[in-house]
């Protein structure tokens, strides 16, 4: 696959784009040019994925979507400041990880960024913020712009002996290679032995070394939780 080319009149696109990220609690997960590393949905161009920063939930509960007791205020504020970031920096297209049927291909995006990798329970981890991974969107630019290398060569969990994503869940509902035992997961999470999950975010992902990176604030974790595990 030949290299993309890269528009030298853009080389502080992505540099502008990164900066405006953080005072809205968010930051770069990764990148992808399509014409390097092929992906679902796009052939050319640029891709940035935008994920949850430490200060996401601080941001949140101060936005409009975090005071007005209306569902899902983590993905209606995404939406929102995702979509002013796509127009003030001349993406061609937001893209959502909710709202489907159908869902755009995350898994694959990131997988592609060389900043996601699959651990051995199967769930993703990320170079920065461990298995506390959160992608909010992603912006699509027409225009090929050159962004950071990856920071790792391999996965993390290469190196990882302790591998402790299999070991911390209580019911092994994460097992090595997969599949992930859902039923035992929500089972436990019905009980008083699953109080700790529901308030602070699942075992499982806490206990990999990379999630300490995230800087995640246990109440949006709780919200996660309480998404996931509906009556």
């Amino acid at each position: 696959m030949a290299a993309p080319q890269f528009s030298p009149d853009l080389q502080n696109r992505y540099d502008q784009l990164s900066a405006a990220l953080p005072p809205l609690g968010l930051m770069v997960y990764g990148s992808v040019h399509p014409k390097r590393v092929p992906v679902p949905g796009y052939d050319s161009g640029t891709l940035i994925l935008i994920g949850a920063a430490s200060t996401f939930w601080q941001v949140l509960s101060t936005a409009p979507e975090g005071r007005d007791n209306r569902p899902d205020p983590v993905d209606r504020y995404s939406r929102r400041v995702i979509e002013r970031l796509a127009h003030d920096h001349g993406a061609q297209k937001a893209e959502f990880p909710f709202g489907g049927p159908p869902y755009a291909p995350f898994v694959a995006w990131a997988l592609a960024s060389g900043r996601a990798f699959t651990s051995p329970s199967q769930l993703l981890v990320h170079d920065e913020v461990g298995m506390l991974i959160s992608y909010r969107g992603a912006l699509f630019f027409d225009e090929t712009f050159a962004t950071p290398p990856p920071r790792l060569s391999r996965s993390p969990c290469a190196s990882c002996a302790a591998r402790p994503c299999l070991s911390a869940c209580p019911v092994h509902a994460l097992v090595d290679e997969g599949p992930y035992k859902l039923a035992a997961c929500h089972n436990h999470l019905d009980t008083p032995q699953g109080a700790e999950c529901m308030a602070s975010g699942c075992i499982a992902r806490r206990a990999c070394p990379l999630s300490d990176g995230a800087g995640r604030q246990p109440a949006q974790s709780a919200h996660h939780m309480r998404y996931f595990h509906r009556p």
